[in-house]
């Protein structure tokens, strides 16, 4: 599970910024937390809140990053620049990030120091008792113009350690060269509606990648059915069906295409998915990020969560990472979100407030860092109000 992970110099915001899952012991465990065997209390939400512009999405990029760049980066040409911005008012100075995750029963933290040109420092310790002790250590010497590694029990054998490209991770490098502990961690952990431009708008594409989804996952497929129809949108099923279309290049090509199953007055209907209300369509997209995520006990990072649709779904959906049927394995969600209703739902140590200033600078800040808030505080109310700030100034 994601414990915390902190970032600065990273787009519009320029001072460090730490988004925290963990919880104090003093608060009630709820279905919503979970104890890890680390001896840590952690959250399976992060609720993330603010006007519009103020960097919600930019607080969620360096999670998403993090993970694509450990995982993925290695397939990268080798002249391409690292997909990262600085504040643009701090472009000469170097992006920095850091997580905390557990993984194998262990703690872990790692440390990425970078421009878009190179990677200049990166770190993975583990904890062993008390402190944190370096796994691998890898710096970029300015003078000899090369990387000096230092490893612990890592595994990649030094003479492959000092080839790393200076756009690619040491993990994602390492997995290449088979080295056990990399290729856990460069397995797909992490699902999300976000890349370096910011959220991907989901459209007849992404329904289609769903579709692709579901037909090769049938358990997933038949919770999705079950789902869509208990949430009362007017459909009785979803089925898939494979047809054949003309590719742009001419060829035929075999697509997956769903269609929503009705009923009226005791006749049944199907209607392709491209004629479903938005909000139909949204939840069958969300439920392919969201399903996968449940089944590993991943991360999902998702960006504007309640898009097309209504209010009272967002209590059914998240209700999905706190029921521990549908999400054994402690799965976790970060999310972003319009609809302030969503206050009436979580604790104050669930939700991330993010603001920005006339120098075009983020801030943001766990609610229950914000003195003054009790347990029994009406958020939304007071929040509407103005009370926790975070809101449209006109």
């Amino acid at each position: 599970m994601l414990h915390s992970y902190t970032f600065s110099n990273f787009q519009s915001f320029r001072e460090s910024v730490e988004v925290s899952l963990t919880i104090n012991n003093k608060v009630t465990l709820t279905e919503w937390m979970a104890e890890r065997s680390t001896g840590e209390r952690v959250s399976k939400l992060m609720a993330v809140i603010g006007a519009n512009g103020s960097g919600k999405t930019a607080l969620l990029k360096p999670m998403a990053f993090m993970s694509w760049f450990i995982s993925n980066s290695f397939h990268t040409p080798p002249d391409a620049d690292i997909p990262v911005a600085p504040h643009a008012a701090s472009t000469h100075e170097p992006i920095t990030l850091e997580c905390t995750v557990d993984f194998d029963g262990k703690l872990w933290r790692y440390e990425l120091r970078c421009t878009p040109k190179r990677v200049l420092h990166e770190a993975l310790y583990q904890r062993q008792e008390r402190r944190f002790s370096y796994v691998f250590m890898r710096v970029w010497d300015t003078e000899s113009k090369a990387y000096i590694v230092k490893q612990q029990g890592f595994g990649l054998a030094p003479q492959e350690a000092k080839k790393v490209r200076p756009n690619v991770s040491l993990i994602a490098w390492a997995a290449q060269f088979g080295v056990p502990l990399a290729a856990r961690m460069v397995a797909p952990h992490l699902f999300t509606n976000v890349n370096v431009l910011g959220r991907v708008y989901a459209n007849n594409q992404d329904v289609q990648v769903a579709a692709q989804h579901f037909s090769m996952h049938q358990e997933q497929y038949q919770q999705m059915k079950r789902l869509l129809s208990a949430w009362d949108l007017g459909l009785s099923g979803v089925d898939l069906q494979e047809v054949v279309i003309n590719a742009p290049d001419g060829t035929e090509q075999k697509v997956w295409v769903p269609f929503g199953s009705h009923s009226c007055q005791g006749d049944a209907f199907r209607l392709p998915f491209v004629l479903e209300s938005s909000g139909t369509q949204s939840a069958f997209v969300l439920l392919s990020r969201l399903l996968p995520t449940l089944e590993v006990g991943g991360l999902a990072v998702i960006d504007e969560f309640e898009n097309d649709l209504h209010p009272h779904m967002l209590e059914p959906i998240l209700d999905l990472f706190a029921n521990p049927a549908t999400n054994p394995h402690n799965a976790q969600l970060i999310f972003s979100c319009h609809a302030m209703e969503v206050l009436n739902l979580v604790h104050k140590s669930q939700v991330m407030l993010v603001e920005k200033d006339v120098e075009c600078e983020s801030s943001a800040v766990r609610m229950d860092a914000v003195k003054g808030i009790r347990n029994d505080d009406n958020y939304y109310a007071k929040y509407m109000a103005g009370a926790y700030g975070a809101t449209p100034v006109f």
